[in-house]
């Protein structure tokens, strides 16, 4: 009569420890590999922080302009004066 499983065989503790090396050999391979892609480059790093700094400056600009700043002052006076 036929089975359809191969038996099993016994685990013995060398065998165990190979298995348990061979396992940890890949999951560290894997931990050191990173996964891919796991963030921007230094390339990108750099168009943004340009784009940020644009950005910045042209908020700045509006800020400080005179229709905007008249309008926060009034703004403040109000509030300062309601209390």
């Amino acid at each position: 009569m036929k089975t359809l499983c191969a038996p099993i065989r016994p685990a013995t503790a060398a065998h165990a420890a190979r298995r348990l090396g061979g396992w940890l050999r890949h999951r560290c391979r894997k931990v050191a590999a990173g996964p891919p892609d796991a963030g921007m480059s230094t390339a990108e790093y750099a168009i943004g922080t340009v784009a940020a700094c644009a950005f910045a400056a042209v908020l700045y600009k509006v800020v400080t302009s005179g229709a905007v700043s008249g309008a926060l002052s009034e703004i403040l006076d109000r509030a300062l004066h309601a209390v």
